[in-house]
């Protein structure tokens, strides 16, 4: 009977999804909050094992292990609801693309960057003279977390896991989309990350990578497509304007 008794649920998730690409993935709390105070002193020098680190497992040496173990029961996102998205594209692809999570769409259709976001991706790397099938598509999270935000407690780990996927694939060219992965490879925010060339180190050499704007954000934000642009031109080695 109230004002929301209307509740989209959808709706909401995707409002979440669009903030957490602009980088907002903090609550604020009702309460203030003295952010100059001192932090409350621990009740023990030993930290709770809940709060330590997820350990690594033993990741797997071969690419196509790799991707097996990946989509397995021991992966770390292995109980998370919905289906589990593989990575797609050739071994050996002189380019990978790193997204956080698989969308909404991507499940149903079991593939990456589904829907209108796959075309508008499409459009993307036709603009740079390649084509979907000549580049290595995977995500950090191979199953949708809950409202579409990588958890803090478990990015470390994720992190750790999607690294070894790059060194595996070993590609000349990294690009991250979204925040969140930003912060899983190169452990910085996206917004401090882009605009220049980072480079990942791997037993095969170095990889060249770049930081940029998932797709569901230049649709939500189409004035952001020209940023996109600079991206990926700095991506293929032509920072001019």
């Amino acid at each position: 009977m109230g004002a929301y008794q209307n509740f989209d649920a959808a709706l909401v998730a995707s409002a979440l999804d669009w903030w957490s690409d602009a980088g907002v993935d903090l609550l604020v709390e009702d309460i203030a909050r003295d952010w100059f105070a001192a932090p409350p002193l621990p009740a023990s020098s030993l930290r709770p094992a809940a709060d330590a680190a997820l350990p690594v497992p033993v990741l797997p040496a071969t690419l196509e292990a790799f991707a097996e173990w990946r989509m397995g029961p021991d992966a770390p996102d292995a109980g998370w609801n919905g289906a589990a998205v593989a990575a797609s594209g050739p071994a050996e692809a002189a380019l990978m693309v790193l997204l956080d999570c698989p969308d909404r769409d991507d499940g149903d259709a079991g593939a990456l960057l589904a829907g209108i976001q796959g075309r508008l991706f499409e459009r993307m790397l036709a603009a740079i003279g390649l084509t979907r099938d000549a580049v290595h598509v995977a995500a950090v999270c191979a199953r949708r977390p809950t409202a579409g935000r990588m958890p803090r407690e478990v990015e470390a780990l994720l992190g750790e896991v999607a690294r070894h996927h790059v060194q595996l694939v070993a590609p000349k060219r990294l690009l991250l989309l979204g925040n969140a992965t930003s912060r899983a490879i190169l452990g910085m925010e996206r917004g401090a990350a882009r605009g220049r060339q980072h480079r990942f180190q791997h037993k095969d050499g170095m990889t060249q990578v770049v930081a940029s704007l998932h797709p569901r954000l230049l649709i939500e934000r189409p004035a952001m497509k020209a940023e996109s642009w600079r991206d990926l031109r700095l991506l293929m080695g032509d920072a001019g304007e």
